[in-house]
Formats: C-alpha cells, sequence, structure tokens
C-alpha cells in the first residue's frame, strides 16, 4: 500500500511540474500584455501588472488583427483539408495495393521528413512569382500542403496497414472497387488517425512564419504570425501589445486542443496497440 501511494505521489508530483511547465510561459504572456509601455521599461520583466489593462487588445482588435485571423483560417482549413485528402489516399495505395515501386515510392516520401524545408524557399519563391500568386493567401497553400505531406502519409500508412484484411475481402465479394473500399471502409476506419494528422498539421501550419513573410508583402494578405510586425517601429517596439497578439493568436490553438486533444491520443493510442 505504501509503494503504491508512493508511485501515485511521484506521478502526481510529476503532472503538476509539467503542469507549471507548460502554463506559466502562457500565463507570463497574458499577464505582460496586460502592462502599459511605461510599466513594461521602467519596472521588472517579472514584476505584476498594476491594473488590469485592457488598452493593448482593445489597440490590437481596432487594427487588422480580423484580416490576418481571417487569412490564417482560409489558409490552413484549405490546406489542412487538401492534405488529409491527398494523403490518406495515398496512405491507401501504399499501404493495400500492391504494385513494384511501392516499396522505394514509400521510402522516398519519407526521406522528405529529413529534408530542411527552408532550402526550397528560393525555388518556391520563384515559382510563386512565375505562376501569379505571390502576396496571395492561396500562395501558401501549396508550399504548405509540399511540406506536410511525407508526415503525414507516414503516420496515415502505418495506420491503414493494421486495418484487417478481412474487410477488405469482404468488400471485394461484394464487388467493390478501389475507391469504393477507401471511401466506405479505410477512410471512416482511419478517423482517429486523420484527426491526429488533422490537428498536429493544423497547429504547424498556424504558428509558420518564414514561407508567409517571404510569399507575402500586403498588410491584407499577411497571415496571423506575422501580425506582431504592425507593432515593430524603427526605433522602438510596442513589447505590451504585440503579446496582446501573440496572446490572442494563441487562443484558437489552445481551444482547438482542448477540443481534439482526445481525438490526438486515441489516434496515436490505435496506431501503436493494433497488430
Amino acid at each position: 500500500m505504501a509503494a503504491f501511494l508512493g508511485r501515485r505521489f511521484v506521478l502526481a508530483s510529476l503532472g503538476l511540474f509539467w503542469l507549471a511547465v507548460t502554463t506559466l510561459p502562457f500565463l507570463y504572456l497574458a499577464l505582460m500584455s496586460l502592462k502599459t509601455q511605461q510599466e513594461t521599461y521602467s519596472a521588472s520583466i517579472w514584476a505584476l501588472p498594476n491594473s488590469f489593462n485592457l488598452v493593448n487588445y482593445e489597440e490590437v482588435l481596432r487594427g487588422r488583427f480580423f484580416t490576418y485571423l481571417g487569412n490564417s483560417v482560409l489558409v490552413v482549413s484549405i490546406s489542412v483539408a487538401l492534405i488529409v485528402l491527398i494523403s490518406s489516399m495515398a496512405a491507401y495505395a501504399l499501404a493495400r495495393l500492391k504494385f513494384r515501386l511501392n516499396g522505394p515510392l514509400f521510402a522516398l516520401i519519407v526521406a522528405g521528413m529529413i529534408v530542411p524545408v527552408h532550402v526550397t524557399l528560393v525555388p518556391i519563391y520563384l515559382l510563386t512569382r512565375e505562376i501569379g500568386l505571390y502576396d496571395t493567401p492561396f500562395g501558401l497553400i501549396g508550399p504548405y500542403v509540399a511540406i506536410s505531406l511525407p508526415i503525414s502519409v507516414f503516420i496515415l500508412t502505418e495506420f491503414m496497414r493494421q486495418i484487417p484484411k478481412e474487410l477488405e475481402e469482404a468488400a471485394e465479394l461484394d464487388n467493390c472497387g478501389p475507391f469504393t473500399k477507401f471511401f466506405k471502409i479505410f477512410l471512416p476506419l482511419s478517423g482517429p488517425g486523420i484527426s491526429t494528422v488533422a490537428i498536429y498539421n493544423a497547429i504547424q501550419l498556424w504558428n509558420e512564419f518564414i514561407f508567409a513573410y517571404v510569399l507575402t508583402s500586403s498588410p491584407d494578405k499577411r497571415t496571423l504570425p506575422l501580425a506582431v510586425w504592425d507593432y515593430q517601429g524603427e526605433y522602438q517596439t510596442n513589447i505590451p501589445a504585440t503579446l496582446a497578439v501573440v496572446t490572442l493568436s494563441c487562443l484558437p490553438l489552445i481551444i482547438a486542443y482542448a477540443i481534439g486533444q482526445e481525438h490526438i491520443v486515441k489516434g496515436m493510442m490505435a496506431g501503436s496497440l493494433k497488430g
């Protein structure tokens, strides 16, 4: 009994420690965003704000914040939808269809995970200008989908390989073709894996900065990570307003993760326990 209580105490302590590690930075960020410019430069960075001041949030919301938010929602939504569709179909072909180049093709796709995505920045910039998509939110969708496909195909391929063959054989007895089997059997049964891929990529793309910075230039075409540039001057930065932007940018991710964390855990556990 004592050993059991001791283990429970250790696990609870580790859980509280990890909660503090993950929560305190966001709490500090939120508190700093409530300070005024004068407080930021005159008081200690660890000092609490003198009052519950929402001026910075009012300034941010009166600016172009909702334009950036709308662009981010548009780009990330379309990108994630395309990532899920393309990666799930590719994963089905690699996991269930037999053809000569199956193994090498899968290895080539997985090898894309080790390529630093930023080495493609200049070619993508030149290509985007050439096809007329530079400085548009739609110019970000192609690169976002491309850089996200290797990990997505890898996750879903391993997941679909664990689906029982008996289901596929039963569908073949009913004269179901590859597309019917994919949409009627494999896509629904891969729900946890697809949820994992969708949420993971949505979080990554929501925070993506460098491609958005290089491929857009007009303020009304930028995404949310670039909103901080509105509060940087030539000689000084409005630190509290910048932190207010970051806080507001984090809120959708926190809400989405709070809603979808169960799906992420289920997807990871399903992929690791099957077979």
